[in-house]
């Protein structure tokens, strides 16, 4: 099956399929692959990969597939620049960047032939990054998980918000909230290309995170994340001992030092990796509400565009004003 958009048309890819890229949980060859290879586009979270395990995880995809893949580089990272000319020296097909402005990187990847994608949360940024010269924007609302826009606004909103800003200028991929056909049908109706998939991949065997994070997923409803940490690098998180200790110090209006403290001693890996469902940053959306179930990733990519056909062909027609209107 084929869909194609703005965005399938510049990533070369069948499907407006983007598999999110999530620290841990694609930080490795097996759930980028297995998107690709499905037809949407998997991308590689090169956020906590070391060099010499982000390059092996390159080879591995190329070595698996000839279809598009990226890797998405948080340029704040320590030691970007390093794994900024790795990326650069792999002629990597599309880079994702996020966390930084587009001049830091835009001209040297172009050079080699590299897409570039801008990761933007407010119209102003997205205008910004499509007038430095980006080839597309990735539009993350507040119902994303790991960092969502300050102001949380929706991606329902936002989304449509840059697409009027924009013009239709830009190809836009809608973030924050998508977890089936149904959400990948309302992405294109509200004018973007594409809508990334983040949590719904984490519940998949190829993930790399523990079981004990994927089942959390998994039982999870709309209403189970909270979002913590603000001025510190907000993220939305699922509710455990360490979201409602945050939640209680920013409730009671603490003193600066003793929140950034608690929020500095939890991470994303101590969940992710050493399964410490309590005290570690269980990132993840609402949409993890909507998830109900551990799939391989290449059936989450063909179920999402069977249901996106199902959904688009069940939506109301418009009736001829001159039509004969049924009898009451």
């Amino acid at each position: 099956m084929k869909i194609e958009t703005s965005v399938t048309r510049l990533l070369g890819i069948d499907l407006p399929i983007l598999q999110a890229g999530m620290s841990w949980a694609s930080s490795n060859a097996a759930l980028p692959l297995a998107v690709s290879r499905a037809g949407g586009l998997g991308v590689i979270a090169a956020g906590p990969m070391r060099l010499d395990a982000l390059e092996e995880a390159i080879d591995t995809i190329r070595a698996g597939t000839d279809r598009p893949f990226a890797v998405n580089m948080p340029l704040y990272r320590k030691g970007a620049e390093d794994l900024l000319d790795l990326l650069e020296a792999k002629r990597i097909p599309i880079l994702i960047a996020s966390q930084g402005g587009p001049q830091k990187y835009l001209d040297r990847f172009r050079a080699v032939g590299t897409i570039c994608l801008h990761v933007v949360a407010s119209e102003l940024h997205a205008v910004k990054a499509a007038e430095k010269g980006v080839d597309g924007l990735i539009v993350v609302g507040g119902e994303a998980g790991g960092h969502p826009p300050a102001d949380l606004v929706s991606t329902l909103v936002l989304v449509r918000a840059v697409a009027k800003a924009t013009e239709g200028r830009i190809p836009l991929v809608a973030s924050g909230g998508f977890a089936d056909g149904q959400g990948l049908a309302s992405a294109l109706a509200l004018g973007a290309g594409a809508a990334n998939f983040g949590t719904r991949f984490i519940a998949t065997p190829e993930a790399g995170v523990v079981d004990g994070y994927k089942q959390a997923v998994i039982g999870a409803g709309v209403a189970d994340t909270r979002t913590v940490g603000r001025g510190f690098g907000m993220i939305r998180t699922l509710s455990n001992d360490f979201a409602e200790e945050m939640a209680a110090l920013e409730r009671a209006a603490a003193p600066d030092d003793q929140r950034r403290e608690t929020f500095a001693a939890s991470t994303l890996k101590m969940a992710a990796f050493d399964g410490d469902m309590r005290r570690g940053k269980l990132e993840a959306g609402q949409s993890a509400g909507l998830v109900s179930r551990i799939m391989p990733a290449a059936e989450i990519v063909a179920e999402i565009a069977r249901d996106y056909v199902v959904c688009v062909r069940s939506l109301p027609q418009p009736v001829p004003t001159n039509a004969p209107q049924p009898a009451l």
